[in-house]
C-alpha cells in the first residue's frame, strides 16, 4: 500500500513532465548517491560466490577437466564482467534503457530463438539453453528476464492509464508469453515459472484490477499439470519430491543427496572446503544444488546468514524504488527486487524439498557467468535509479 500511495505522488510531479532527448540524457549528471550498503552486500555475496563455487565444484573440475580451479576461473571471470557492467549501468542514465527497451527485448527474443540453431546453440543434458560463441557461451534466458523488466517497466510507466484496461495489460502479457513460451521450448520450467511470477508481480505493481488477475491466474494454474503431463521426466521429478526414497538410484537420487548435504550441516556445518556430497554424490553442487553446500560447510547458521543478506538486497532495492524519482525508477528497482527474490526463495525450495526439483541457479552464488553478469548489471540499474532519486539532476 505504502508503495501505490508513492506512486501517486509521482503520478503529481510527472504531470508536468516533459521527456528529454536522448541527446539530452546523455548529458544529464545525477546529483544524488549510490546505495553503499547495496554495493559493499553485492560485492561480499559475490565474492562468497567465488568461494563456494570453488569449494563446491574443485573435486568435479579436477576429475572432468584436471583442473580444480576450472569452474572457479569461469566465475571469477564472470564476477569481473558482471563488476563492469553493473560500473557502466551505474553511471548509465536509466532513462536511456527505457529509450532502447523494444530494441532490447527483440534482441532477446532473437537470441531466444537462436540456441535453436544447429552448430549455434549449444545443447546439454537434452536442453537447448546456450549459445556457443569462440571461447565461452551465453544463456539467453537470463538477459530475457531483465529486458521484459524493461520493457514493462517502461511500458507501464508511459500508459499507466491503460493499465485498467485488459486490452492495456495485453502487450506485457505479449512480451512475457512469448519470452516463457521460447524459454519452456529449450526446455527449461524453472525460468519459465520465474518469468510468468515475474509478470504477475509487475502486472500486479503497475495496478492491474483484480478480476484482470483472476482471469490470468486460471490459464496459468491449468497449464501447469499439463506442462508436466507431457514431459515424461517432469512427472518422475513430481514423483522423486512426493517420495524420493521410492527411486533412490534415480529421479530421488539427486534430492536424497541434498537432504544428507543439509542434514550433516547441523548447526555450524562441518566446516569449509570439507563438504563430502561434492564428491560426485551431489549432481551440480556448483550451479543449482550450491545452498546444499553451503548448509553442509557452513550448518544452518550460515545457510541463515546466506538468506539474510538476500534479504537485504531486496530490501535494498524496494527502499531504491520507493524513493524513485519517477515510476519508471520506482518499476525498474521493484521487478530486479522481484526477480532476486523469485530466484532466491524457488533455489533455496527446490534444495531443501519444499517444491518438486527444478535447475535454478542462486543468484550471485551459483556457477554460471551469464547470471552473475546479469544480476550484477540489474544492481547496476538500480544503483542509477538511486542516483537520480535526487530531482535535482544538471546537465552539462
Amino acid at each position: 500500500m505504502k508503495l501505490y500511495k508513492v506512486l501517486e505522488k509521482k503520478d503529481k510531479t510527472e504531470s508536468n513532465y516533459i521527456k528529454p532527448s536522448l541527446k539530452e540524457l546523455l548529458k544529464q549528471r545525477a546529483t544524488g548517491k549510490t546505495d553503499k550498503v547495496l554495493m559493499l552486500i553485492t560485492i561480499l555475496i559475490t565474492m562468497f560466490g567465488i568461494l563456494m563455487v570453488y569449494s563446491a565444484s574443485s573435486y568435479t573440475a579436477q576429475v572432468r577437466y584436471d583442473d580444480s580451479f576450472y569452474y572457479m576461473k569461469k566465475q571469477v571471470l564472470g564476477a569481473l564482467l558482471g563488476a563492469a557492467a553493473m560500473t557502466g549501468l551505474t553511471y548509465c542514465n536509466y532513462h536511456i534503457l527505457d529509450r532502447l527497451k523494444l530494441p532490447i527485448l527483440i534482441v532477446c527474443v532473437i537470441l531466444l530463438g537462436v540456441v535453436f540453431i544447429p552448430g549455434v546453440g549449444l545443447s546439454n543434458y537434452g536442453a537447448n539453453r546456450w549459445i556457443d560463441l569462440p571461447g565461452f557461451t551465453i544463456q539467453p534466458s537470463e538477459l530475457a528476464k531483465f529486458a521484459f523488466i524493461i520493457f514493462t517497466a517502461g511500458y507501464m510507466s508511459s500508459r499507466q492509464h491503460k493499465m485498467k484496461t485488459f486490452l492495456g495489460i495485453l502487450p506485457v502479457l505479449g512480451a512475457g508469453g512469448l519470452i516463457a513460451l521460447l524459454i519452456i521450448l529449450e526446455p527449461n520450467m524453472s525460468i519459465t515459472v520465474c518469468v510468468i511470477l515475474l509478470m504477475l508481480v509487475m502486472l500486479f505493481l503497475g495496478g492491474t484490477r483484480i478480476k484482470h488477475f483472476v482471469i490470468l491466474l486460471i490459464p496459468v494454474v491449468a497449464l501447469v499439470p499439463i506442462l508436466i503431463l507431457i514431459e515424461p521426466y517432469r512427472m518422475n521429478r513430481l514423483s522423486a519430491f512426493l517420495n524420493p526414497w521410492a527411486s533412490p538410484l534415480e529421479e530421488g537420487f539427486q534430492l536424497i543427496q541434498s537432504y544428507y548435504s543439509l542434514g550433516s550441516g547441523r548447526l555450524f556445518g562441518v566446516g569449509l572446503f570439507n563438504s563430502r556430497q561434492k564428491y560426485l554424490f551431489l549432481p551440480f553442487s556448483e550451479s543449482d544444488f550450491i545452498f546444499s553446500i553451503i548448509g553442509e560447510e557452513l550448518g544452518l547458521f550460515g545457510s541463515i546468514v546466506t538468506m539474510a543478506i538476500f534479504c537485504i538486497i531486496i530490501y535494498r532495492c524496494i527502499r531504491i524504488a520507493i524513493n524513485a524519482h519517477d515510476r519508471l525508477g520506482c518499476y525498474m528497482a521493484s521487478g530486479i527486487g522481484a526477480i532476486i527474490a523469485i530466484q532466491v526463495a524457488v533455489n533455496i525450495a527446490v534444495v531443501t524439498g519444499s517444491i518438486p526439483p527444478t535447475g535454478l541457479p542462486l543468484p550471485f552464488v551459483s556457477a554460471g557467468s551469464s547470471s552473475l553478469v546479469v544480476f550484477m548489471g540489474g544492481i547496476g540499474i538500480v544503483q542509477n535509479i538511486a542516483r537520480h532519486g535526487n530531482k535535482d539532476i544538471t546537465i552539462s
